[in-house]
């Protein structure tokens, strides 16, 4: 049974109804339970953990410090591409948006990745708009080598593949695939993917399995917080975790927790999420899983990602732009979203080892895994 066969047949209001009415008994045996659960996880998303936030704070941490240390990998998104044949309502590069659409040329991919080298990362994250045809398997064929010389891990984002496409890139090197749901309702998943294969709403639930099964070492997961209710679509994310770690458990996962950003053409969130409600989805889901990685962006302000560190947050990028030739050519007219944290790598660097963190801009080498 596939994971959507699994997610239709969940009694949603039900579970819904279960999450909201939740009380301190069931939070406070959560926080002490030392193996994450399902249930254990919706206690802790539920209104009811506000209260306990302190202390899911103090055991996130502790979970965090004793898997993890005091170490924080760097990564930085790259954008190859701001063409996309989708209609979604949230993000700036969506199809009818007035924007110049640009696709970065071999050469101009090699300026970027200088420049980036030039700033330490090894760790890449190769971003693109959703364009099956102008932007497709050939494209990425073609430019994945370029970077697979130039880093140890090569990280993408981009529209869902076949199987055999997902192999045929992790032959080029590939090493890990963020593919995000958006939301796990069906009906708003409908209302803000209005055209383009995006609206396939079972063919991106089902994408992780096949990206499972092409042999990609890590796979990264994630919903845009604000578009839905943000508590039931982190408990759906939670089951989807569940799922795949139960049925593909050699792959690595790592989750983002992005919250929408406005962006040319965008809208509001639906149901905004507080800074408060970002620090219990971080802390309930360390809780809930402890080899989990999680990422935070710099969609969030610097203030914000300098507390939270310690709560569970694993990786983070820095100095980032979310345009095509970004680095070498800045235009800001071609950006996705508007970001929040606008420091340079060095200053944010500073402010975490001030903290106490170590950046570690290398943690993978490919042929370590195939060492006999």
């Amino acid at each position: 049974m596939s994971f959507y066969d699994e997610l239709s047949s969940l009694p949603r209001e039900q579970l819904k109804l279960s999450l909201y009415s939740i009380g301190p008994k069931e939070v406070e045996s959560a926080l002490v339970s030392s193996e994450g659960s399902l249930s254990s996880l919706m206690a802790l998303l539920s209104p009811a953990a506000e209260p306990y936030i302190e202390q899911m704070a103090v055991r996130a941490k502790e979970i965090t410090r004793r898997r993890f240390g005091t170490n924080i990998g760097m990564y930085l998104p790259l954008y190859l591409s701001n063409l996309c044949a989708n209609e979604c309502d949230y993000c700036g590069f969506s199809m009818s948006n007035k924007l110049k659409r640009k696709s970065l040329t071999s050469d101009e991919l090699k300026q970027e990745i200088s420049i980036i080298k030039r700033q330490g990362f090894d760790s890449i994250l190769l971003v693109s708009g959703e364009h099956e045809t102008k932007v497709g398997i050939d494209y990425f064929a073609s430019m994945l080598p370029l970077v697979k010389k130039q880093f140890s891990y090569v990280a993408m984002e981009v529209q869902p593949l076949r199987e055999d496409e997902y192999k045929h890139l992790v032959n080029l090197g590939l090493d890990a695939v963020m593919l995000y749901q958006e939301t796990y309702n069906p009906t708003t998943y409908q209302e803000h993917h209005t055209r383009g294969n995006k609206q396939d709403y079972r063919y991106r639930v089902d994408s992780p399995e096949r990206i499972a099964r092409a042999g990609v070492d890590k796979i990264g997961l994630g919903v845009l917080l604000g578009l839905d209710d943000w508590r039931f679509d982190a408990l759906m994310l939670g089951y989807h975790l569940h799922y795949l770690e139960r049925h593909f458990w050699r792959c690595r996962y790592s989750l983002s927790l992005p919250r929408l950003r406005p962006c040319t053409g965008g809208i509001t969130p639906k149901m905004p999420l507080t800074d408060k409600g970002l620090v219990q989805l971080i802390c309930a889901f360390r809780l809930f899983n402890q080899q989990l990685e999680i990422s935070l962006s710099t969609r969030e302000p610097a203030s914000l990602r300098d507390n939270l560190y310690g709560l569970g947050v694993t990786h983070i990028s820095a100095g980032s732009s979310t345009e095509p030739g970004g680095y070498s050519n800045p235009q800001r007219q071609l950006n996705q979203f508007e970001i929040s944290d606008d420091r340079s790598v060095s200053e944010t660097v500073s402010a975490m080892v001030a903290k106490g963190y170590i950046p570690v801009w290398k943690d993978w080498q490919s042929e370590w895994i195939n060492l006999s």
